[in-house]
C-alpha cells in the first residue's frame, strides 16, 4: 500500500510539473502573438493549464485574450481560476478607487436566448464543478444583459424550453463606474448574492458578490476613526515605520499648531487663573465635555454623509437638533459640574463657592451647545471646500472646543468675579 502511495504521489507530482512547464511555454507564446491566434493557442491547453499561463500574463493582457476565446471555453477557463484571478481580469485601468468596476469580477454562467434548458443544464454540470454558479445570465451577441435565470426555475422548466421564455426579464443590474456608496443604498432592500454590473449600454461587464460588497464598505467604515486622526486607510499593522511616520506626523504638526490657539486663550487669563486657582482643576473637565459632545455631532454627520443621509438643505435641521442636544446634555452635565465646583472651591475656603459653580454651569451650556453646532458645520464646510471631512475634521473640532470651553468658562469668571 505504502508503494501504491508514494507511486500516485510521483505520478501526481509529474503531472503538476508538466503542466506547469507547459503553462510556462504557453506564456511565451501569449505575449507574441496577436490576440486572436493567443487565443486559438490558449484553447487548445487543458483548461489549469491556460490558467497558471494567464496568471503569470499582464492583466490586461489575459482580460484581451479572454475576450477572444469562445463564450463556452472562456467560462470554463474563468471556473477554473479563482475569484480573485477573475476581479483581476476583470478590472481595467481607469475605474476609480472605490467603484464598483474595481470589484467586479469576470461573469461565468452566460448563455444566448435561444439555448434550451437542456443545453444550459449540460454545460453547467461542468461549471459547478470548479465554480459557485448562483445564476444564469442570458445575453445577446452584443452582451447586452437581457435576463436571469435562478435554479429553480431552470430545475422545473421542461428541457426543450429556450431560455428566454425562462428568464426574468429586464432585471435588476448595478453601473460598471457607479460608486460603492451609492450601490449600497440601491441593494439596501435586495439582498442578492449576486448582482450583475453592466455599462452604460446595458452591456453585462462583470458580476460582484453582495458579501464583497459589503466588505468592501466595511473596510472603509473601519478605516475612518483612524483617519480622522491621521492615519492613512493604506496603512496596516505591517506598514513600514518611515512610511507610517509620513502617514501620521504631517497631521500631528497641525494639531500642534492648533493646540497653540487653544494655549492662547488660556494665556489671556493669566492674571484670573492665578487669583482664582480652582478653576484650572476644571479647564480639562469642561474641554472633555464640549469635546465628547463634538465628536458625538461629528460621528453622525460623518456617518449620514456617508450613507447618503444629509441631503441638500438637510443641514440647518442636523444643525438645531445637534445645538439642542448640546444644550440639554450641558445642562444636565452642568449640573454635576457645578456640584463638584462648589464642593471643591468650598473645601479650599474660597468665598465665591456658589458664584464659580454658576459659571461652571452656564460655561458648560454654552461649550457643549456650540461644540454640537461645530461637530455637524465641520464636516459639512470641509466636504464643500474640497477636503476629505474625515481626515482634518477631528483637529479642527478640537481646536473649536477647547477654544470656546476655555475661553467661556475664563472670560465668564473674569467678568462676574470682577463685578
Amino acid at each position: 500500500m505504502s508503494g501504491q502511495s508514494g507511486s500516485a504521489h510521483s505520478s501526481s507530482a509529474g503531472a503538476a510539473e508538466a503542466r506547469t512547464s507547459a503553462a510556462r511555454a504557453l506564456l511565451e507564446r501569449l505575449g507574441d502573438l496577436p490576440h486572436a491566434e493567443a487565443a486559438r493557442a490558449l484553447s487548445l491547453a487543458e483548461d489549469e493549464t491556460a490558467v497558471q499561463a494567464l496568471q503569470g500574463a499582464p492583466p490586461s493582457l489575459a482580460r484581451a485574450v479572454l475576450e477572444e476565446l469562445p463564450l463556452g471555453r472562456r467560462q470554463r477557463v474563468l471556473a477554473a481560476a479563482s475569484a480573485e484571478n477573475r476581479r483581476q481580469w476583470a478590472a481595467p485601468e481607469g475605474f476609480p478607487e472605490g467603484s464598483l468596476g474595481a470589484l467586479m469580477e469576470l461573469p461565468i454562467g452566460l448563455f444566448g436566448p435561444e439555448r434550451t434548458v437542456a443545453e444550459a443544464t449540460e454545460e453547467l454540470r461542468e461549471l459547478v464543478k470548479r465554480a459557485f454558479v448562483t445564476y444564469l445570465f442570458v445575453v445577446n451577441e452584443a452582451g447586452v444583459l437581457l435576463g436571469v435565470v435562478t435554479m429553480r426555475d431552470l430545475l422545473f422548466s421542461a428541457p426543450n424550453t429556450p431560455l428566454e421564455q425562462v428568464m426574468l426579464r429586464d432585471p435588476f443590474y448595478l453601473r460598471v463606474d457607479e460608486p460603492l456608496v451609492d450601490a449600497m443604498k440601491r441593494v439596501l432592500n435586495r439582498h442578492y448574492p449576486v448582482y450583475p454590473v453592466c455599462d452604460s449600454a446595458g452591456r453585462l461587464a462583470g458580476l460582484i458578490r453582495g458579501p464583497t460588497m459589503f466588505e468592501a464598505q466595511a473596510i472603509e467604515l473601519s478605516a475612518q476613526p483612524g483617519v480622522m486622526v491621521g492615519v492613512e486607510k493604506e496603512e496596516r499593522l505591517r506598514t513600514p515605520l518611515w512610511r507610517s511616520l509620513r502617514f501620521r506626523h504631517p497631521w500631528l504638526q497641525l494639531n500642534i499648531l492648533t493646540a497653540f490657539l487653544a494655549a492662547g486663550v488660556v494665556a489671556c487669563f493669566e492674571d484670573t487663573i492665578n487669583r482664582v486657582v480652582v478653576l484650572a482643576a476644571f479647564l480639562p473637565v469642561l474641554a472633555g465635555q464640549s469635546g465628547n459632545t463634538g465628536s458625538q455631532a461629528l460621528a453622525v454627520a460623518l456617518r449620514g454623509m456617508t450613507l447618503g443621509e444629509v441631503k441638500s438643505g438637510d443641514e440647518r435641521r442636523l444643525m438645531i437638533k445637534e445645538a439642542a442636544l448640546g444644550l440639554f446634555n450641558g445642562a444636565l452635565v452642568g449640573i454635576t459640574g457645578a456640584i463638584g465646583m462648589y464642593i471643591y472651591a468650598s473645601m479650599q475656603g474660597s468665598g465665591d463657592a456658589l458664584l464659580l459653580a454658576g459659571i461652571v454651569f452656564a460655561a458648560m451650556i454654552g461649550s457643549c451647545t456650540v461644540s454640537g453646532i461645530a461637530g455637524t458645520v465641520t464636516p459639512l464646510v470641509l466636504k464643500r471646500c474640497g477636503a476629505d471631512p474625515a481626515t482634518a475634521s477631528t483637529i479642527f473640532l478640537t481646536t473649536a472646543t477647547d477654544v470656546v470651553s476655555m475661553g467661556m468658562l475664563l472670560g465668564l469668571a473674569t467678568w462676574l468675579l470682577r463685578a
